[in-house]
């Protein structure tokens, strides 16, 4: 059935499997999109839903949107826009700049997270009672309160 219907406009429509195969997604997903109103409803021809090949390119931009951490929601309203909408790009740099900073927050906390399990895969304390890695957080990974070095997490304190 794949690309035997031919659109107004001359172009062979698709069918759900090669737009999930295309796309690198999940037929389940496309119909979630179309269930939320994030696609549209697709034509339907004996039955079968039936795309036009710019799906193609909404998905990617669903896609690209997720990657960035954007909600359904966010990408919804994104895609809401009409071609001729100059607010939309405006609307895109809200949403950036309201994230960017939750963003910068998740990869601090993640360098201090990748730091602590270094230190803990270089634990030679005998006990987990004895370990420092689990003291004050303040003072981990290898800092005091001022910021400073402090003693090693993981090692046995003599």
């Amino acid at each position: 059935m794949s690309n035997l219907d031919l659109r107004p406009e001359g172009r062979a429509a698709l069918t759900i499997g090669e737009v999930a195969r295309r796309a690198g997604r999940r037929a389940s997903s496309i119909r979630y999109y179309e269930q939320i109103g994030l696609l549209p409803a697709p034509a339907r021809v004996a039955g079968r839903r039936v795309y036009d090949p710019d799906i193609l390119r909404t998905l990617a931009v669903i896609e690209t949107g997720q990657r960035a951490g954007l909600s359904l929601e966010e990408i919804s309203a994104l895609l809401a826009a009409s071609p001729d909408d100059a607010a939309a790009i405006d609307r895109l740099r809200e949403v950036a700049e309201r994230r960017l900073p939750e963003i910068t927050a998740l990869i601090e906390r993640s360098r201090l997270v990748r730091e602590w399990l270094e230190c803990a895969a270089r634990c030679e304390c005998p006990s987990l009672d004895q370990c420092p890695l689990f003291e004050d957080p303040a003072l981990l990974p290898g800092r005091d309160d001022a910021g400073t070095s402090g003693p090693r997490p993981g090692r046995r304190q003599s």
